[in-house]
């Protein structure tokens, strides 16, 4: 068993935060416990005998993250030194809390004694830093650049609770003083500030050189001793970094809902994407068995294909999720072989109509997480298997892509007949099926279990681990709402999981940063050829995420509709965006929205 000493005066805030919490395993995989609450103290019930760490959400602006005492704030006079060159004259930092974001503790072994969770959390931040500046070859940062100093002052108030935490105290618990876990949670958020820093850095750094190919060309060089060919440029396995290597620059796109168009979404896409992503969810292409409805699908690819001169990518043809399935289909869910044939059928019908027109196929997402349909682990890999065949066979000269949904992979640890997302991915490369990419839906800031937000090294860490595939990824759905959104009215627990919140609550403005933040971190990873916002419209019928469009239901652009036009003209001429290193979370006021009140 692990169990975790928290300093939480507020009774409401862990068993709400527990609602998002998870063990987590060797290679990043969620594993099966029970997680509890009580008098103070965190405990884990493991299933397995391996070290496990603690993944759970974390207000990083309550009370435990108030200033030590004898000090300004947490970040004090000399921190502001520091980030001060991130940032112009007239956008200085204040003092920010990171929001509500899911942590992780390290991987750590059983004992008797607790551990002191604020102190794990910033340990495992301060590796994850310096795992990524390996990772990514940034160890030539001089000492005195921002990023370093930010890291260098985490480290240090690091190293001072470690000093603090057998400090006598009248309110010692589990043998922790409350002024080591100040000082801990000093080091989260520091450490935190200097992994979004890092993190924006490395986006930046990189941006012109991904974009021109010129990365494209030095590994190339480096494999084969001689320049790439024109004719003869295809992705490269990276020979010291994870990944391929890929010779074009990333496409930007956006996932249209069929049955909302007007002239006003049309000029915005137009205005913003390389391509467009038409969903085929099954309750819309067939409502009623055999009765199919094409004509809103229709005049979207009519549009993007003969007046907007834009690929169009499809899919994904098979999903799971209820809003995806029409009613009659959940006749046969019991019945594999009767669903296999239907699957079959609806494919090979789609392609047929649609092959002259698509240029990439999205065939299933989501089958690892086995909801809603229960499939067995054979059931999820013949389906797979199924799909890509019939596209491959159908429409040979088009791009086959499986996409991985809640890559996290939590509902793992509820769900045992589900699989691990990574490792989904790698059986179906074992098994021989032939892919052309792997694609990842990376939504935030929903009370759905696996979309809680989470800070931009995680997910740039994310990417990397998928980079490990060796297959190119098109990150096929980012997404944040532009406001908070409320929980579902019942929930079978009856405990829906809290949304979290990056920097602030979202509004408007912070989706736009989201966006530009997320989708240039992406774009600049050597394996991903493409990046495409979830949702266009708040308007749709079944939309992804209420709230989570560029368009608002009335039809008015939001700011994250012009921050995806950026991105794409940035990406064209390969010059970094204007705003790749000034977001809210370092500036402290969004240069579109206004300041947070100070934790």
């Amino acid at each position: 068993m692990l169990s975790f000493v928290v300093f939480e005066p507020d009774a409401e805030s862990m068993p709400r935060a527990l609602r998002c919490a998870h063990l987590v395993g060797p290679e990043n995989v969620p594993i099966a416990g029970e997680i509890s609450v009580e008098d103070g103290l965190v405990r884990c019930v493991k299933t397995t005998r391996e070290a496990a760490g603690l993944a759970m959400q974390i207000d990083l602006g309550g009370p435990a993250a108030e200033s030590v005492p004898g000090e300004a704030s947490i970040l004090d006079a000399s921190v502001f030194e520091t980030v001060r060159a991130i940032c112009d004259e007239d956008e200085l930092p204040t003092l920010r809390s990171p929001g509500r974001l899911t942590l992780e503790t390290c991987l750590l072994p059983e004992r008797e004694e607790p551990y002191l969770l604020s102190l794990e959390l910033a340990r495992r931040r301060l590796m994850l830093f310096l795992n990524c500046q390996e990772e990514w070859q940034l160890f030539d940062l001089p000492g005195d650049s921002p990023v370093m100093c930010l890291f260098e002052r985490a480290r240090l108030a690091f190293t001072d609770a470690l000093v603090a935490q057998r400090r006598p105290s009248d309110d010692q618990r589990g043998g922790f003083s409350p002024e080591a876990d100040r000082r801990a949670m000093r080091a989260l958020v520091l450490g935190i500030w200097a992994g979004e820093c890092l993190t924006l850095h490395n986006a930046a750094t990189d941006f012109t050189p991904r974009t021109s190919g010129g990365v494209y060309a030095q590994t190339v060089e480096r494999v084969t001793g001689a320049p790439p060919k024109p004719r003869q440029m295809r992705p490269v396995v990276s020979p010291d970094r994870a990944g391929v290597v890929l010779p074009t620059r990333p496409a930007v796109g956006c996932a249209i809902s069929p049955g909302v168009q007007s002239e006003g979404l049309q000029h915005v896409v137009k205005n913003a994407c390389d391509f467009i992503t038409v969903p085929m969810r099954w309750v819309d292409m067939e409502p009623g068995e055999g009765r199919y409805a094409y004509a809103d699908t229709d005049r979207w690819i009519e549009w993007a294909v003969r007046r907007a001169k834009m690929p169009v990518v499809a899919g994904p043809l098979i999903d799971f999720r209820a809003s995806c399935v029409p009613d009659w289909l959940y006749i046969w869910e019991n019945d594999y072989e009767t669903l296999r044939e239907l699957v079959y059928e609806h494919v090979r019908t789609l392609v047929t109509r649609y092959r002259r027109t698509i240029t990439r196929w999205t065939v299933v997402s989501g089958l690892h997480s086995n909801e809603n349909f229960q499939l067995s682990f054979e059931q999820m890999m013949d389906l797979t298997r199924v799909c890509v065949y019939v596209v491959r066979k159908l429409h040979p000269q088009a791009k086959v892509q499986v996409e991985i949904s809640r890559p996290w992979g939590e509902y793992h640890t509820t769900n045992r007949r589900s699989l691990p997302p990574t490792l989904y991915a790698e059986m179906l490369s074992q098994a021989g099926i032939q892919l052309d990419a792997f694609s990842l839906r990376l939504q935030t800031g929903a009370p759905v279990t696996g979309l809680g937000a989470r800070d931009l090294m995680s997910l740039s860490a994310l990417l990397d681990q998928y980079a490990a595939l060796d297959k190119p990824l098109a990150v096929s759905a980012v997404g944040a709402p532009s406001a908070m959104v409320p929980p579902p009215d019942t929930l079978e627990d009856g405990s829906p999981p809290d949304p979290g919140c990056w920097w602030s609550p979202w509004n408007p403005a912070l989706q736009a940063d989201w966006l530009s933040a997320a989708l240039s971190v992406a774009a600049t990873k050597p394996y991903v050829q493409s990046v495409c916002w979830h949702e266009l419209s708040d308007a749709s019928t079944r939309p992804e995420m209420p709230n989570g469009g560029l368009v608002d239901a009335n039809g008015v652009p939001k700011p994250a509709a012009s921050r995806l036009g950026e991105l794409r003209d940035a990406l064209r001429v390969g010059v970094a965006p204007p705003r790749l290193g000034v977001f809210s979370g370092l500036d402290g006021v969004s240069q579109t929205s206004a300041p947070a009140p100070s934790p």
